[in-house]
């Protein structure tokens, strides 16, 4: 009877079977965690922290407090109001499932948004009609495919810490101030430490994109560039493979904020130089960064955009489409790049002339012959200067500067008698150098007074497909030339 019980429930027992040895799994890493990190507590009564509370936010907790569910700010926030900073967005937890807000939501009237995040236990909510609030649900990794994880939900606030990146990242705060640590984050943020929870392997192997979190958190939190803790190091080194299998877009996203964060430069090199991280990022196998280090340093009390401090790793246009390609930047970004290495040591050999800087200005904004669907020219002088590390007044001039007006446009041309076409433009280009050589004075008159005849006449010949006309043309004319002389030399013949 046993035997035929077992057979007809053998899925059954099987599956219960295999989370009774998940769940002890678990439990016994958390006996391992607790003896060696016991759960810490403090209040916080910050003016950062008391900011955030709105009326909105004190129904919703109100609301899950009458439910008998638990709301606490989690991970960021918590973070970086211990760091005395007011965060941009707040992430609540709740042990309240899914289905348990959006029953609570409906009964109260409260209107969701954003149902796609659901299936990984995120509910947004909308209070009064004044404000969102994103609440997930405390949960555990089941898989890991070293890019999403097949998630579980639960009721232990330990066990969703120990799913986190980061021990800065792991904290919780309810709503009397309370801040809750399980893996030591509050002494890690106050020594400046940045250090995976538990094992740094096995949190790598669970997102890959991690090892490029763990880079952007230590330029934000560590006290020096070069304060690494060599084990975790080795355990990027070891784990770096990981990266090919992360999209571009999740990589750039990270990437960029690196770039740019404090100690930039520090950073990038331990990356690049002690990690080996380039090509798995794009970025050239051998690049060097001590150009990144110089721009990084120069500009430390200006921003800078990503792509200044990174086309210093590209040595030709390849290099930005093999980056391009991996990363999947916008078009502005591209075309930054683009300008940089065309432009970097023409712009060094002017480091100390406005006019230069003008006049690429004014070729960026004004030029008759400009690319239109590059925009922000202004913008992408200004960090070709940060980026030849120009002087802070050439810097700064270029950000204000007032450009003119060129004063002649195609109906000008129109009025002298030339044609619109291939012509006019170059005529145009002719006239904007004119104007750019008079540092800006010509006026119109004494521009189109250099339209001549004879220089129109120069640019229709000199036009690729003139060229191509009047080469046929004389070639014809030496065909011809050719078999007059035959027909000579037969008449003579005879």
């Amino acid at each position: 009877m046993w035997r035929e019980l077992f057979l007809s429930n053998r899925f059954f027992v099987t599956k219960q079977l295999l989370q009774c040895l998940k769940y002890s799994f678990i439990a016994r890493n958390i006996q391992t965690t607790s003896a060696s990190k016991r759960k810490i507590t403090m209040k916080l009564d910050s003016e950062e922290f008391r900011s955030l509370f709105t009326p909105e936010l004190k129904k919703l907790n109100d609301l899950f407090i009458a439910n008998k569910f638990q709301l606490r700010m989690a991970g960021g926030a918590v973070r970086d109001l211990l760091m005395g900073l007011k965060p941009a967005d707040i992430d609540f937890a709740s042990d309240a499932t899914p289905s348990q807000m959006k029953e609570l939501f409906n009964r109260e009237g409260i209107r969701m948004l954003n149902k796609n995040g659901e299936e990984h236990g995120t509910i947004t909510c909308r209070i009064d009609d004044k404000e969102n609030f994103e609440i997930t649900t405390l949960r555990i990794d089941v898989v890991c495919d070293g890019r999403r994880a097949k998630v579980e939900f639960t009721t232990d606030w330990q066990l969703d810490a120990n799913r986190r990146d980061l021990t800065i990242n792991s904290l919780f705060l309810e709503l009397d101030g309370t801040v809750i640590d399980y893996f030591g984050g509050i002494e890690d943020l106050r020594t400046r430490r940045v250090a995976f929870v538990g094992d740094a392997t096995q949190r790598i192997q669970e997102d890959y994109l991690r090892i490029l979190r763990y880079f952007r958190f230590f330029g934000r939190i560590a006290k020096s560039g070069d304060a690494h803790e060599q084990s975790t190091l080795d355990a990027i080194i070891s784990n770096k493979e990981g990266l090919m299998n992360i999209s571009g877009e999740r990589i750039w996203s990270e990437l960029k904020k690196i770039c740019v964060g404090r100690f930039g430069g520090d950073v990038l090199t331990t990356m690049v130089s002690r990690c080996g991280l380039a090509s798995l990022l794009g970025l050239p196998k051998d690049c060097d960064v001590t150009t990144c280090r110089e721009i990084f340093t120069y500009n430390s009390d200006r921003s800078l955009e990503p792509m200044t401090v990174l086309s210093a790793l590209f040595k030709n246009q390849q290099d930005i489409d093999v980056f391009h390609k991996r990363c999947k930047l916008s078009n502005a970004e591209k075309s930054l790049a683009e300008f940089i290495v065309e432009k970097r040591d023409e712009a060094r050999s002017n480091i100390d002339s406005m006019k230069y800087f003008k006049d690429l200005i004014l070729d960026c904004e004004k030029a008759p012959s400009r690319d239109k669907k590059k925009i922000n020219g202004r913008d992408m002088v200004r960090e070709i200067a940060k980026y030849v590390c120009a002087s802070a007044e050439i810097i700064e001039e270029i950000g204000v500067w007032r450009m003119p007006e060129f004063p002649v446009s195609g109906k000008d041309l129109i009025g002298t008698g030339v044609k619109m076409g291939p012509i006019m433009r170059r005529l145009l280009a002719h006239l904007f150098d004119l104007w750019k050589k008079s540092e800006y004075k010509a006026d119109r008159d004494e521009l189109l007074s250099h339209i001549t005849a004879e220089l129109v006449q120069v640019n229709d010949v000199d036009h690729p497909k003139k060229r191509g006309k009047k080469r046929r043309s004389e070639d014809s004319d030496k065909e011809l030339e050719v078999k007059r002389g035959d027909d000579t030399e037969d008449k003579a013949t005879v």
